[in-house]
């Protein structure tokens, strides 16, 4: 089973900017995947505000299978 999500860029200090749906083809901005998310679309994510930013988690679960990183 293949990843759903696949970071594709993030900054220096780690934070995750650019998304990949692995299942759709579809490539997103961190503010593009956090809608898509509020939205439903992806049940084993959710958004987390750190400093001051929307940020696209995985749902902790014990899996390696959605995370992101």
């Amino acid at each position: 089973m293949r990843k759903r999500i696949t970071v594709t860029h993030e900054t220096e200090t780690g934070r995750n900017t650019r998304f990949h749906d692995n299942y759709t083809g579809a490539d997103m901005t961190r503010a593009e995947f956090v809608r898509e998310i509020e939205r439903g679309k992806y049940q084993d994510y959710h958004v987390r505000v750190i400093g001051g930013v929307r940020t696209p988690a995985s749902n902790p679960n014990g899996s390696e299978y959605d995370n992101l990183g």
